[in-house]
């Protein structure tokens, strides 16, 4: 139970707002040591490169 308690910490809310477009996604994601994993590619615009991104932390 222990092992599920810690990956619940390194769970974080992920928010990517795209500056071309103004497209908005909300994904949950895990904490990777130097970078945020979401699966997120690119927005519907096609746009990979000029995005906004905020985490916050799940309790």
């Amino acid at each position: 139970m222990a092992k599920e308690g810690l990956m619940e910490a390194a769970r974080i809310k992920v928010t990517i707002r795209c500056n071309l477009c103004g497209e908005k996604f909300v994904l949950r994601g895990r904490r990777e040591k130097d970078s945020i994993d979401t699966g997120f590619k690119q927005c519907i615009c096609n746009n990979a490169n000029d995005l906004e991104i905020e985490e916050h932390s799940v309790f």
